[in-house]
């Protein structure tokens, strides 16, 4: 969906709306979902990732009625860089987990209950993607609720965990917790909103112990001290050098992982 040939909002669920920011690229896929929350017919909407600072994806945000909340999934620019510039639009409070990217508003906290929009907004810690990351649940969104993801959940390909910040065993005990949401409808910050959250967490925790399984393999033919490079080499050979960095960056939070568990025993 391009923003300059679609209207300004798609609906994606019952309470949410989506506009595609234009900033397409490797990591972003064709862009950043910017959603827009709220009960039809409610006077005031919410926010969930502004996306990057372009002036009329902002404008288009801001024109959606009176806008009394803006959340943040997590810390990389392209959800939040169009923040503070929205925040002057509409005056609306920016809230994140990470008090740096608060305006005028708390940071977020674990199992927050939010009323805004007319309805309510569960935030649900998901650290793995980035340290701050999380989700924004919403449960009588339909009939089986809905599930903000941010980056943690994409609506296609998998997630990226920033090492050092992002670390494995954080996202896998996040995919434990969204699990228990049952078959909420996914509406990712990134790619198509998807069916049932909970079997997208079993296949995302296949992948990743797939993974795994390839990576102690490739230790187990180089050496158990192999680096990233080197096994990035062996397990993500095929791998686009655009996102090169971005597999290795998920090698090494892999490569804790498993040493991590290694020392401990």
């Amino acid at each position: 969906m391009n923003p300059d040939t679609t209207p300004a909002l798609a609906a994606s669920s019952p309470l949410t709306r989506y506009r595609l920011a234009p900033n397409p690229g490797p990591m972003s896929l064709d862009g950043t979902n910017s959603y827009v929350i709220g009960e039809p017919g409610h006077p005031a909407a919410v926010v969930a990732d502004p996306g990057p600072a372009d002036e009329r994806h902002l404008q288009e945000l801001a024109g959606t009625g009176s806008v009394e909340l803006i959340l943040i999934t997590h810390r990389h620019a392209d959800h939040t860089a169009g923040a503070a510039r929205l925040h002057e639009l509409t005056g609306a409070p920016v809230r994140a987990a990470d008090p740096a990217h608060c305006l005028a508003g708390a940071p977020l906290l674990p199992g927050e209950t939010i009323a805004a929009g007319g309805t309510e907004i569960r935030v649900v810690a998901t650290p793995g993607h980035t340290s701050d990351s999380v989700c924004f649940h919403l449960p009588f969104d339909g009939a089986s609720g809905s599930v903000l993801t941010g980056d943690t959940i994409l609506g296609r390909g998998t997630t990226v965990l920033d090492h050092p910040d992002g670390r494995l065993s954080d996202y896998l005990s996040s995919l434990d917790r969204l699990e228990l949401l049952g078959p909420a409808t996914v509406l990712p910050a990134h790619g198509p909103v998807l069916p049932a959250l909970d079997a997208v967490v079993r296949a995302y925790r296949d992948h990743r112990l797939d993974r795994l399984a390839q990576i102690r393999a490739a230790l187990s033919d180089l050496g158990g001290d192999a680096g990233v490079t080197e096994v990035t080499n062996v397990v993500y050979s095929d791998v686009d050098p655009s996102v090169r960095r971005a597999a290795e960056n998920s090698v090494a939070a892999q490569l804790e992982y498993l040493r991590t568990l290694r020392d401990r025993t």
